[in-house]
């Protein structure tokens, strides 16, 4: 059982990196390039920095940053439980100004994320989940206990994915579910935390990402009672046999295609 401390503790350095975060959204900002050409802001950087430092005064656990993500695979391996942080998912709608990114800490504990809070700063709204112990939204002085939603007989289904940029395999799943699903949009973790709240019913992935964007939201989602399972086939998207993500178990820490769900 994780302290109640820990867990305050670690959501205050998640919004002293969002204020860090904010100062430089607020105002014209330098956009660098990372080796992968992706565009990396001065707030990426402050924010990694804030986090970093704030989790190495409450904690001697490792770190895996996406701002620090070179870290030999002979030292990972030797790792049972390490903080991942993504201190700034969803850098283009940063710098595109849409509000929908987050600052992202978790706890993984042999491969399986048990803690993690997500703060989207813009949004000012925190989702922090603890598995075993139940997940909650902050938003201003109100804490909400959060939950999936499983689909009701006659009601439509809500699937988190973008309205205009459709792969053939969505459409092929978005067919599979029959009527005419609704489609909810949104940037960054986020898209986990809605599922997780119930406010979506399914988050299907079949694009890249790295295990820094999905530990934190993965953790809430499982928290709040729902799952995020690999997608071994496209055709075979809702396996009921499907195995739970996992983290720090390979070389490669890009994620294999997953699906939220409750």
């Amino acid at each position: 059982m994780l302290d109640s401390t820990l867990i305050d503790k670690v959501t205050q350095i998640a919004h002293q990196a969002g204020e860090a975060i904010m100062e430089i959204y607020q105002r014209d900002f330098a956009i660098y390039e990372k080796s992968d050409e992706s565009p990396l802001t001065e707030a990426d950087l402050a924010a990694h920095n804030c986090i970093v430092s704030g989790l190495q005064a409450i904690s001697d656990l490792p770190i895996l940053s996406e701002e620090s993500a070179n870290i030999p695979w002979s030292e990972r391996q030797t790792w049972d439980k390490y903080w991942l942080v993504d201190p700034l998912d969803g850098t283009k709608e940063f710098i595109k100004k849409n509000g929908e990114f987050t600052v992202n800490i978790a706890l993984i504990d042999n491969g399986e994320p048990v803690f993690g809070v997500v703060f989207a700063p813009v949004l000012k709204q925190t989702y922090v989940g603890v598995v075993g112990q139940g997940a909650y939204k902050l938003e201003g002085d109100s804490r909400t206990a959060i939950s999936p939603k499983t689909k009701s007989e006659g009601e439509q289904w809500r699937v988190v994915g973008s309205r205009s940029h459709q792969s053939p395999d969505i459409q092929a799943l978005l067919a599979k579910l029959g009527g005419e699903p609704e489609l909810v949009a949104m940037g960054s973790s986020l898209k986990l935390c809605l599922v997780a709240e119930g406010a979506a019913h399914l988050y299907p992935r079949l694009g890249p990402t790295s295990e820094w964007d999905t530990g934190a939201a993965d953790a809430v989602v499982r928290a709040a009672g729902g799952k995020v399972t690999i997608i071994e086939s496209a055709t075979n998207v809702f396996d009921e046999h499907a195995k739970p993500l996992s983290y720090n178990q390979k070389e490669s820490v890009l994620n294999p295609y997953f699906l939220v769900s409750c």
